[in-house]
């Protein structure tokens, strides 16, 4: 269970992008390449834990994606950790129940409760942005 104390622990998104060692340039391509999406309304507030590290490739399709869509949205806070400094988190979320695969998105309501996640990738034939958004209306 994510408590809000801890997920006020992670990092901003402007955080992430400042400590990046490697792939910040690429993270700001895909970022800029990504089409505004309608904002996804009527959710109410929303709080969106993401794990990942940024030598992850996988990642920056939905992370970029991600920010993207909640750019300008203050209902929105987004909390970012890595994943290995982060075990603790990350073991919450396995892939199959064993693997530690990022990214992981989990959005939660304004009192923590889990509306949708993401572990690794988002399902094939699925729009990234749009399923990104559908899981901030859910």
């Amino acid at each position: 269970m994510v408590t809000r104390e801890r997920f006020q622990q992670g990092l901003t998104l402007q955080q992430y992008l400042d400590q990046m060692q490697m792939n910040r340039d690429r993270f700001r391509q895909v970022m800029a390449s990504v089409p505004v999406a309608s904002a996804p309304a009527g959710a109410g507030p929303r709080n969106v834990l993401v794990i990942t590290e940024d030598w992850c490739g996988t990642a920056l399709s939905s992370v970029p994606a991600l920010a993207r869509l909640v750019a300008g949205r203050p209902e929105i806070e987004v909390r970012v950790f890595l994943r290995d400094a982060n075990l603790d988190l990350m073991d919450q979320y396995l892939k199959d129940g064993k693997y530690r695969s990022i990214p992981v998105i989990v959005v939660f309501d304004a009192d923590m409760k889990e509306r949708g996640r993401v572990l690794e990738r988002i399902p094939p034939g699925q729009d990234v942005v749009e399923h990104l958004a559908g899981l901030l209306r859910a």
